[in-house]
């Protein structure tokens, strides 16, 4: 394995309190990393730490050469006030061709966004104009904060759904963040319970069984596990959009639109 990154011992203090203490992890090419935890566990100084916005610490960061690395924020500060579309959002982000641009927002299903206003963007759509930012310099990694925040649980599954396709078309590794679980871990290769130090980690199947997830989570997120994986092994909707007999009662809360 590719090592893209890699943590040793890594321990931040914040007015002598260890909001990190002693990280020791590796995010090897190609893997689909999700970091989980309660609020204030210390998730978002992880993340500057890998960005590089948090630089004191203790400890050791190895990072590959000429490493790049693509951040989706959690949310995104614009001014109401002035006027920005998608083209003009993306056409900030550097000198990138119209059609860099274009291809971009093509890769994650949003090139009928171009013109809009991103003031007016659904949670869904926000997500994936940010997430076609972060890919336009092609990145290695994609660190992702919080991707499912304001998005409906139709949204969610086609989010994860697009990652997992965008890990295997540009062999990047992917880093998700998520306070609270939905759906994500179903997704991942490897999931962090961090709560300050990390408590466990390891496969979504072994997680969910080990005592100190079960302790900060309880034990009915595997229930939501099993619904996503249950979503994957069926095709819920027929060629015009019906629900398939059998799993209605699963789609029909959120049947989203097809076009033929």
């Amino acid at each position: 394995m590719t090592e893209l990154i890699k943590l040793s011992g890594v321990t931040v203090e914040f007015s002598k309190r260890k909001v990190l203490d002693d990280i020791n992890l590796t995010i090897n090419k190609g893997q689909i990393l999700t970091l989980i935890g309660p609020n204030g566990a210390g998730k978002s100084t992880l993340v500057k730490v890998l960005l590089g916005l948090q630089t004191r610490f203790q400890g050791d960061i190895t990072r590959a050469k000429k490493l790049r690395i693509g951040y989706v924020p959690q949310k995104l500060k614009l001014n109401d006030t002035l006027p920005l579309n998608v083209e003009r959002f993306l056409a900030l982000a550097g000198k990138y061709s119209a059609q860099e641009r274009q291809d971009a927002l093509t890769l994650v299903g949003a090139q009928h966004l171009m013109k809009s206003n991103m003031h007016q963007l659904s949670g869904g759509e926000n997500q994936r104009v940010l997430l076609a930012r972060a890919l336009l310099q092609r990145p290695d990694l994609l660190v992702l904060d919080e991707p499912a925040q304001g998005v409906d649980v139709q949204g969610q599954i086609d989010l994860y759904e697009l990652i997992d396709t965008l890990r295997h078309r540009f062999g990047c590794a992917v880093f998700m963040v998520s306070h609270d679980l939905h759906l994500v871990m179903a997704k991942s290769d490897d999931v962090i319970c961090l709560h300050h130090h990390i408590c466990c980690q390891g496969s979504p199947q072994t997680i969910t069984q080990h005592p100190s997830y079960i302790a900060l989570f309880g034990s009915a997120t595997k229930e939501t596990l099993a619904f996503y994986q249950h979503q994957h092994t069926h095709h819920h909707h027929d060629l015009s959009g019906e629900p398939v007999k059998g799993d209605a009662s699963q789609c029909a809360h959120h049947n989203h639109g097809h076009s033929s």
